[in-house]
């Protein structure tokens, strides 16, 4: 099967990477019959060429079998969708949980299916909001013929082989990985590389943003370097070490307001960056920068305002040093 023929697909969730996975599908040829709570990002979509349905079941009613239906809600709702959606499917259907779902929920949603004949996929997916341009970074968890069948769904979603210069060495046909999709394994692989791969990120941001916020106050501190941050992210982005679409990100934001001061300093954590710690003491492996960079993100919240209270009090008692509280 070619990746411009038509599949029995549909998707469930329209949110910004759901509705954008639609669009990129219908770019090749890929027809979806989609379903969300909002009617209106329904609507959206009908009128870009996807079939629209107001229920699970006139989804599946319009949808020929063997159907294949990607799930993409939040992860507190995945798997009552996969329950509800498993009533109305027939064996030889395919769930796919494209969501950042934890990869044990994974394995439990595929027995729970197996018993009624249906396929279960993770796939984790990265490229959010960019995707519909750039192409989404497929990691894959199923079994193999499954996989192999969904093909023309990730060689159409994927960026492709011309997205990256090749790594030297390389030679011959390129493989999948090299379009940008991956069979990792059995279920639950997929979601669990792709939770690696977000406290990897997690890491990797909080050294950029450790290593700007230095530079900022290198620059209050002694107005003498005269330091442009903005102008720092540029030059890194041309040759240096670090350079990184999560430079490119970031020196876009800074562009487009060097104070950043429509940000909140509040940073919200997902789940991934907790299961990648976890999953760091299950395995005994030393994580101290991905359990660093979700630390920081609960102190961002204020998490650690009763704690700092606690230090400022033992410090006042042994020492006689009193920080003066917070105005209200």
């Amino acid at each position: 099967m070619s990746a411009n023929q038509h599949v029995n697909f549909g998707m469930v969730g329209l949110g910004r990477m759901g509705a954008n996975i639609v669009r990129r599908l219908l770019v090749s040829g890929i027809s979806s019959v989609v379903f969300d709570v909002n009617p209106a990002a329904v609507d959206s979509l009908e009128k870009e060429g996807a079939v629209g349905s107001s229920s699970y079941l006139e989804m599946v009613e319009k949808i020929p079998a063997p159907r294949t239906i990607w799930v993409m809600v939040p992860s507190s709702v995945t798997n009552k969708t996969i329950e509800e959606l498993s009533s109305l499917l027939q064996p030889g259907d395919t769930i796919i949980d494209g969501g950042n779902s934890h990869y044990k929920d994974d394995v439990n949603n595929a027995r729970l299916l197996a018993l009624k004949g249906i396929n279960f996929v993770d796939v984790g997916t990265s490229g959010g909001v960019y995707g519909l341009e750039r192409g989404y970074s497929l990691m894959i968890g199923g079994e193999a013929d499954v996989v192999e069948n969904l093909r023309p769904l990730f060689v159409a979603l994927a960026p492709g082989f011309q997205s990256a210069e090749r790594t030297p060495g390389l030679v011959g046909e390129p493989t999948d990985s090299e379009q940008g999709f991956l069979h990792c394994g059995p279920v639950g692989s997929g979601h669990y590389v792709k939770m690696i791969h977000n406290g990897i990120e997690y890491g990797m941001m909080a050294a950029f943003a450790e290593g700007l916020g230095i530079l900022e106050a290198a620059k209050d501190a002694d107005p003498s370097y005269e330091l442009d941050i903005q102008e720092i992210t540029q030059v890194w982005r041309r040759g240096s070490v670090v350079a990184s679409w999560l430079l490119d990100l970031t020196a876009q934001a800074l562009h487009e307001n060097p104070s950043l001061d429509e940000y909140s300093s509040s940073v919200s954590d997902s789940g991934e960056g907790r299961w990648t710690v976890q999953a760091a003491l299950e395995t005994g492996i030393p994580a101290p920068v991905l359990s660093a960079a979700l630390y920081s993100r609960f102190a961002s919240r204020d998490n650690d305002d009763f704690s700092n209270k606690v230090l400022n009090a033992m410090r006042y008692k042994f020492g006689g040093h009193n920080e003066h509280p917070k105005k209200a």
